[in-house]
């Protein structure tokens, strides 16, 4: 399979998410054996968050990957936007990086637009990249509008990639939001792209 690029790397195209992982003790080792499954078969991308879990979701990560080459994997985290300050952000950033048991991350993302303007919540996500404690940085959830407050700040030009809900049944972004991406050449992670294994395509 042909391999894609982001944040200046090659990876596998098909990466594993982790919400609603974690959050139940029967069921760890069943979900660290998943996780390791897909490592086991090309996978390097896993993307997990702060929220996820209350935070349990990353220690799983980080159990699962325990056996694998940290350099291999691209790991990708996300921060509460109420957390997306200048003075939480790297506090938020040094919880997620000690549950996953490593030193940076690949990807550092905005979880959603909240109330702290976007503007600071780029200049921490640029000073914890200047620490080498994340690889890169991008957002979640943003929209047309949004994307567009932040290509216009000194720092928008390395927003890494926008993860948005895109799926057979959810393909609403083709109309405006993908276009605008491309024309930027910024990297699309879709989550959900089989929603729940129940996808109702439109006929």
């Amino acid at each position: 399979m042909k391999k894609v690029k982001i944040a200046g790397r090659k990876v596998f195209p098909i990466g594993l998410g982790t919400w609603n992982m974690g959050e139940r003790a029967n069921q760890f080792e069943q979900e660290v054996e998943a996780l390791r499954v897909g490592l086991d078969n090309g996978v390097q991308v896993i993307d997990t968050a702060e929220m996820y879990g209350n935070g349990n979701e990353e220690k799983l990560v980080a159990h699962a990957i325990k056996p694998y080459d940290r350099e291999e994997l691209f790991l990708i985290s996300k921060v509460l936007p109420s957390n997306a300050s200048k003075k939480q952000l790297p506090i938020s950033l040094e919880n997620s990086l000690k549950r996953l048991n490593t030193d940076y991350l690949d990807q550092y993302l905005l979880h959603w637009q909240g109330n702290i303007p976007i503007k600071e919540t780029v200049e921490a996500l640029e000073k914890v990249k200047s620490q080498g404690k994340i690889k890169s940085w991008g957002v979640s959830n943003l929209d047309v509008a949004d994307l567009d407050k932040i290509m216009k700040l000194p720092y928008g030009i390395n927003c890494g990639a926008n993860q948005v809900r895109y799926n057979l049944g959810d393909r609403g972004i083709e109309f405006d939001l993908v276009p605008m991406m491309n024309k930027l050449e910024m990297p699309l992670i879709a989550y959900s792209p089989v929603a729940r294994g129940d996808v109702l395509v439109p006929t």
